[in-house]
């Protein structure tokens, strides 16, 4: 029974290591870890992904004037000037759009070219993970937090069974609980760090822009940097919340000029609603 306790506890600890050395090189990024000359679109991703940069281009075009919002969640365009390409696309997909209906622009914007490449760059620069980059470490992490949970009842059972047998197992069940329970905080932990999109230096990046530019009090820059909920205009911050509620979770694919694009599909990285492990 003990060298039994002893294996388990050395497979757990050799488990844990691997984990946690794949997740830490994950996060370090395959890039640079470049933040230089990061824009407000570049922050917006960062800090919630593909869903928080449309709904900045969205409430910069408001503010100025270029693009009405009014109720029920109707969007209409009142200029044909982009600043850059997320209004670029906001113009396209809105002239593609059947109705104007909010939810349904903003989930076309999030899966436009125009956005998608944010995640890329960021990705490419080691700011961000690639979507799927962390599947296995998360998976790997979900099966060591599982197979510990399993372990715990079936080690309380082969210690009685043993007991019974006449066996000692007292310093099997010292060794073996222990590791069990380590092993299943410690997957849990690497699941959801694997799980995490914004890498250290993305973290960083945005921390270090957000306290660079505090006394901005632009309502894209706060939407930006700290989401609707810091949007001073109700309404707005109203149709945008209703929008978000009924957009779905995975945005399309198209090209910068709304068609379906195939190939731009096959290559690239499609990157989710939201950048999980930084802010909402």
């Amino acid at each position: 029974m003990t060298v039994l306790a002893v294996l388990i506890t050395l497979a757990v600890a050799a488990t844990c290591v691997a984990l946690t050395r794949g997740v830490s090189a994950l996060h370090r990024g395959a890039g640079p870890g470049d933040s230089r000359a990061l824009d407000l679109m570049e922050i917006a991703f960062l800090n919630g992904g593909p869903s928080r940069a449309v709904d900045t281009a969205l409430t910069t075009m408001y503010f100025d004037g270029r693009l009405a919002i009014g109720g029920p969640g109707i969007a209409s365009a009142r200029s044909a000037v982009a600043h850059d390409p997320v209004e670029r696309a906001v113009l396209t997909e809105l002239a593609a759009a059947p109705n104007g209906a909010l939810h349904i622009l903003r989930y076309a914007v999030m899966g436009n070219a125009a956005v998608q490449e944010i995640g890329d760059g960021l990705a490419f620069r080691g700011l961000m993970v690639p979507p799927g980059a962390g599947r296995a470490w998360r998976a790997g992490g979900t099966v060591l937090a599982m197979l510990c949970l399993i372990g715990l009842p079936a080690a309380f059972v082969a210690a009685v069974t043993a007991s019974f047998a006449g066996a000692s197992v007292g310093v099997f069940l010292a060794l073996v609980l222990p590791t069990l329970i380590t092993g299943l905080v410690f997957g849990c932990v690497i699941a959801g760090r694997a799980n995490a999109r914004v890498t250290p230096a993305g973290r960083a990046a945005a921390a270090a822009y957000a306290l660079a530019h505090a006394d901005r009090p632009a309502p894209a820059y706060l939407v930006a940097v700290h989401g609707l909920g810091a949007l001073p205009d109700p309404l707005l911050q109203d149709q945008l919340r209703t929008a978000a509620r009924l957009t779905p979770g995975r945005p399309r694919v198209s090209s910068p000029s709304g068609s379906n694009d195939s190939s731009y599909l096959a290559g690239a990285m499609v990157w989710c609603g939201s950048s999980s492990g930084h802010a909402s």
